[in-house]
């Protein structure tokens, strides 16, 4: 592969939104991002850095089906679950429920929305839009969560830990969600 995955970050100046959106193209057909997205989570995402279990987490779990469980599972076996699938539309769309609170613990009367839109673009290139929506019901906090999900190390180090496996590239564990390395990455 010569070409780096791509990802546009919303310009500054637009009109607020609680909302986060971001794209990512990734070199690779469809139903292999999505198998990569859905069926290997645990293989890229940031779980070193990424996670709520007390202990080390082993592997990310998104269950393939709508009413499934995500979460993760932690090297000694336990299991912190993060929210769970709201729509499954294998390989275009996926809505999950985001139920982890601004102090990064499960709570089921918390629900925000993850939704994956996976739009085939030609010569076997994807595009991943993702939206991660009602950040208002985190209330008081919602700036803040926004600003979180929004940086560097929020939802575009994971997006860019997602484009370096689904591409076949090496994941660099040591410097985890390493965006500033990523030079497929467009601000």
């Amino acid at each position: 592969m010569t070409e780096k995955a791509e990802m546009t970050i919303p310009v500054a100046g637009a009109p607020f939104s609680y909302a986060v959106r971001k794209t990512v193209t990734v070199n690779a057909p469809i139903e292999h991002v999505f198998r990569v997205f859905t069926e290997e989570h645990g293989r890229w995402w940031p779980l070193d850095t990424h996670h709520i279990g007390k202990v080390a987490a082993a592997t990310a779990v998104i269950e393939p089906y709508v009413g499934g469980r995500w979460y993760e599972r932690g090297v000694d076996g336990t299991e912190c679950v993060w929210g769970s699938v709201l729509a499954w539309e294998p390989p275009h769309r996926l809505v999950l429920a985001w139920q982890i609170t601004a102090d990064w613990r499960y709570d089921l009367t918390l629900q925000t929305e993850v939704e994956v839109t996976f739009v085939a673009e030609d010569r076997g290139r994807t595009r991943l839009e993702l939206e991660h929506r009602h950040l208002d019901r985190y209330r008081d906090q919602a700036g803040m969560m926004r600003s979180i999900f929004d940086s560097e190390g929020g939802w575009t180090c994971i997006l860019v830990c997602f484009a370096t496996a689904a591409e076949g590239r090496e994941l660099k564990r040591e410097v985890p969600c390493s965006a500033a390395d990523y030079r497929g990455l467009a601000r």
